[in-house]
């Protein structure tokens, strides 16, 4: 075909759109203006090579939607193989495969120097190991330019890590290249190729910044050729030559294509307009030029800023959100978004920030809608990656309440036939498990599960699929991932066999390509710990995103910053404007410095920077933009996005030229959205406001009340009747935490548990010896968490020898322990149970009564008035309600503190004193028989800041400590 393109007057052809412009509609637009004169069949004949599969749809559709027609051969850059001039070379190295021998590497390194780095950090190294030799090949940096670095100046550990990377290089260089070593190779090749016979057909890059070396490569070698050129997005048109010429730090985000220019020694004046279509706002593209000039030339800000004079037309079609909180920004843009789609609007969410993406989809699901989300959704938090990551935790350790019922919950967990049966065993294993169980339920539990509840298949299923936890020994990588495999597979399949649904759909599909991968390449993995491994295999899900089909709304996007360089909406809505978000911080690099690597000449670490900053000037030359942040987060004040500083400070120093007037409209319009999500979030259902409930005192009927209570209940009864309601008449009881904990109450249990199996126990010489090795025991048999067990054993042994000298200063013997006994009231008809801790008899026939308290034992007044727990132990002992017992007179009642320090309360009974205690309890008990007296809450507590468990029911805070009980009749058919 005949030239498409005149010759280029400096050697090189480089054309530019500006910021704003749809670059695949322009692109696709300039093609069809310069191939009009041609015939049909030249379109075909052109090669255009872009950076994304996504950049090459969008041009197509756009060259199809001008008419029928030829296209142009349409390639990735990384496709350079396609070019009949390529070189074909051997395939890459697997990343996975490179990461694992890396890792082996540096385990050897960390077990000569331990220091350098933890060995949790082990697979992160790796990672950023193979990252640093991708680059150096990306870069064409070869080892030999690090071993000439001088690092006498820096620290020691840096010439160690110089030292490492160099021998590593040799294992690298050994191996096949990774695909960016592969690329570049390809790159070379076909550069030279073109050297001596370029290409007679027209070859053009689109849409790429040159940040990559293989990329700039590419983009030099096509721009000198003959019928060759580099079409640049979002290059500001607005900068004057002598600007351009000041550009030389890397975090500008117009520096790649001044290094660009600079590599084919042309001026910006050379860089043609690849069409005439201008900007939405011209006017806004100057603005935002001069806020992101260079630090040292912002003394323009006064100078040019005065010259200014279309700020209000540059912010019209700007606003600023700046939310209290991330929910509130995540609230006011759905709702911006929401108004979109009601005004027929394009509009899109861009932003790098996952969380921020998360809530507004949560938000904007309120209405169903749901946005076309390109980055899908993070592999390892989709079902199958949850359901695999649960299951490599079974290998590593004991597996307690929590985790068995979060997997037999997952929705992957027995797919298929029989999971409606399997989830009616997990809703009983439950209610056993909140019920008294274990804190690990082992296979013992599940067998005696499944013979108490007829499930004795399930259960062996169960114990079978679960399996148990591996040996802390090393095992080779590729029998971990098999029995990971065939755990997930067993638990996934259920009692029918096979996988159910672990690999469907979509996220199936991937995940199982990715084990497939893991499972080929992990016989260079070397050994891992079963710990090891799940560590590493969480880090590996979460390379990998997967996009599940969702019936997406086509006006409402959510991009991330690579998917919008090739995208263009109505509405563009710059999200999470922060710093560390807007731009991310750097990685740190762990083996070279940044010293180091500009010296190596590899890329600075401020270059990402730069490409962020080139995305945000791209982003808001959209037609209408909304910027938005959070002024806190979860933890602390944020600062703002530097760019979104510099725009603010900018407009705010310009008040002649309207700049501070436009900034707060900005800000104004921004609240809007705000002030419309407060009210949202205020009263989204549009209904009043209950008023505060009453603080209540039921009044069930006569019949409902409870005629029979346990003596540790009478203290209850005085102190908060409520709970006395809830627990004996509603009979609601606070179920078990389904993850148990060493708290007080076991320790009690514990504690009782110790000293009863002492006083049964025949005495030893060495008492003391004898009460901790029973302790110790205990301990071992009932308390699960070694950290408890180590800790209450030291308590024992503070508080043993307090315990022994009162045990040994007791004139009797130990009678009865823990035996349950019952006393009958006549008037009114009541039942009284009580199981005491210790009865001592003495040698004059009279019994001691004994409590044992590990916190502190009430005082005598608080015994008279409320803990009457001894007291009614001792009126019971004397109407011989233990039968172990008969009616024996009490002589003492003891309660034995076994706190730090340890407390006695002792009580000498006399028959006045049981008298009055049998008054005051008939009184009470007759009391609370009446229908007219109501179960008031929280009567008269100990501490006014003690909680109870029915707090919540009786809906506590809603109502104070000083507001009056409310008798509310209920359970009556007249109420």
């Amino acid at each position: 075909m005949a030239a498409l393109f005149p010759p280029a007057p400096e050697g090189a052809r480089v054309f530019a759109l500006p910021c704003g412009v749809d670059f695949p509609a322009a692109l696709a637009e300039g093609f069809l203006a310069r191939l009009a004169p041609f015939d049909p069949e030249a379109r075909a004949r052109v090669t255009v090579l872009v950076n994304s599969a996504r950049m090459r749809r969008r041009l197509r559709e756009a060259l199809m939607a001008a008419g029928p027609g030829l296209l142009p051969r349409i390639r990735l850059i990384s496709e350079p193989l396609l070019f009949p001039q390529a070189v074909a070379l051997p395939p890459a190295m697997s990343p996975l495969r490179r990461r694992l021998e890396l890792a082996q590497l540096i385990d050897r390194l960390l077990n000569v120097a331990p220091d350098l780095a933890p060995r949790s950090a082990l697979h992160d190294l790796a990672d950023s190991l193979a990252r640093l030799f991708a680059e150096m090949q990306a870069e064409g940096v070869p080892v030999a330019r690090l071993q000439a670095l001088d690092v006498s100046g820096h620290a020691a550990h840096w010439a160690q890590s110089l030292r490492f990377i160099t021998l590593a290089e040799e294992v690298v260089r050994a191996d096949a290249p990774d695909p960016e070593g592969r690329l570049r190779a390809q790159a070379e090749a076909l550069i030279s190729a073109w050297d001596h016979v370029p290409p007679s057909d027209p070859v053009v890059i689109a849409g790429s910044t040159g940040s990559r070396g293989t990329t700039a490569l590419l983009m030099q070698a096509v721009a000198r050729l003959p019928q060759g050129a580099v079409i640049l997005p979002g290059v500001d048109t607005t900068l004057s030559p002598a600007l351009w010429e000041q550009i030389d730090s890397e975090d500008h985000p117009q520096f790649r294509f001044r290094k660009l220019m600079q590599a084919l020694g042309i001026t910006s004046e050379a860089v043609q307009h690849w069409t005439d279509t201008p900007p939405p706002c011209p006017a806004r593209n100057r603005l935002v030029s001069l806020a992101l000039r260079p630090a040292p030339v912002t003394d323009q800000w006064m100078s040019e800023g005065a010259r200014l004079t279309d700020l209000p037309e540059a912010t019209e079609r700007m606003s600023l959100i700046e939310a209290p909180s991330p929910r509130m920004e995540a609230l006011a843009i759905a709702l911006r978004l929401r108004m979109a789609v009601e005004a027929g609007q394009m509009a899109a969410l861009i932003t790098p920030d996952r969380e921020l993406t998360r809530r507004v989809s949560a938000a904007l699901d309120r209405w169903h809608l749901a946005p076309d989300d390109s980055a899908g959704r993070p592999l390892a938090l989709s079902a199958p990656g949850r359901f695999l990551r649960h299951v490599a935790g079974l290998m590593v350790a004991r597996l307690d309440t929590v985790a068995l019922l979060t997997l037999l919950k997952h929705p992957l967990t027995h797919g298929g036939t029989g999971r409606g049966e399997h989830l009616r065993h997990t809703r009983d294993l439950e209610l056993r498990l909140r019920r008294g169980g274990v804190a690990f339920p082992d296979a013992e539990f599940l067998r005696g599960f499944g013979a108490r509840q007829d499930c004795t298949e399930w259960a062996e299923w169960l114990i079978t699929a679960l399996g148990a936890p591996l040996s802390e020994a090393r095992h080779a990588l590729p029998e971990l991932v098999a029995e990971h495999l065939a755990r997930a597979e067993r638990l996934a399949g259920g009692m029918a066999g096979g996988a159910g649904d672990l690999w469907g759909a979509a996220a199936g599909a991937e995940a199982q390509r990715v084990m497939a991968d893991l499972a080929r390449e992990a016989g260079h993995g070397g050994s891992f710990t079963a710990r090891d491994y799940e560590g590493f295999f969480t880090g590996y899900l979460q390379g990998f995103e997967v996009r599940e089909p969702v019936a997406a709304h086509p006006g409402v996007m959510i991009w991330g910053t690579l998917e919008a360089r090739v995208q263009g909406a109505d509405l563009v809505i710059l999200g999470g404007l922060n710093d560390g978000i807007w731009p991310k911080a750097p990685d740190p690099d762990p083996w070279l410095n940044r010293r180091m690597r500009l010296d190596a000449g590899m890329l600075a670490p401020e270059r990402q920077i730069g490409l962020s900053a080139h995305d945000f000037q791209q982003s808001i030359a959209a037609p209408e933009v909304v910027l938005s942040r959070a002024l806190r987060d979860a933890e602390a004040q944020t600062v703002p996005s530097r760019w979104l500083n510099r725009l603010t400070n900018l407009l705010g120093g310009l008040p002649v030229t309207g700049g501070q007037a436009a900034l707060e409209a900005m800000q104004a319009r921004g609240q809007h959205w705000l002030d419309l999500a407060q009210a949202f979030e205020a009263d989204s259902r549009g209904l009043p406001e209950d008023p505060p409930a009453r603080r209540p005192a039921p009044a069930p009927p006569q019949a409902a009340r409870p005629r029979e209570l346990p003596v540790t209940a009478i203290s209850r009864l005085i102190r908060n009747p409520y709970e006395i309601y809830a627990r004996y008449i509603l009979r609601l009881r606070k179920l078990d935490s389904l993850h148990p904990s060493p708290d007080a109450l076991l320790r009690g249990t514990v504690l009782h548990r110790v000293l009863e199996e002492f006083t049964r126990a025949t005495p030893e010489p060495d008492a003391l010896s004898q009460l901790l090795r029973l302790s110790a025991e205990v301990l071992a048999r009932d308390v699960p968490w070694p950290a408890a067990r180590a800790l209450w054993q030291a308590r024992m042994t503070r508080s043993a020898q307090a315990f022994l000298s009162f045990h040994h200063a007791q004139p009797g013997r130990a009678l009865m322990l823990e035996e349950a006994g019952a006393y009958d009231l006549r008037d009114p008809v009541f039942r009284l149970t009580a199981r005491p801790d210790r009865v001592d008899e003495w040698p004059s026939g009279a019994v001691h009564i004994i409590d044992y308290k590990t916190g502190t034992p009430p005082t005598e007044k608080q015994q008279v008035q409320f803990d009457k727990q001894l007291l009614l132990e001792a009126l019971m002992a004397e109407a011989g309600a233990f039968e172990a017992l008969g009616e024996r007179e009490v002589a003492r009642i003891t309660y034995l503190g076994l706190g730090n320090p340890p407390k006695l309360r002792v009580t000498e009974i006399t028959p006045d004193l049981l008298e009055t205690t049998r008054d005051e309890f008939a009184r009470l008990i007759r009391a609370y028989l009446e229908e007219a007296r109501g179960f008031a809450a929280r009567r008269m507590l100990l501490l006014e800041r003690e909680i109870s468990d029915y707090d919540h029911l009786s809906r506590h805070g809603e109502w104070t400590q000083q507001d009056p009980p409310t008798t509310l009749p209920v359970g009556r058919e007249d109420v």
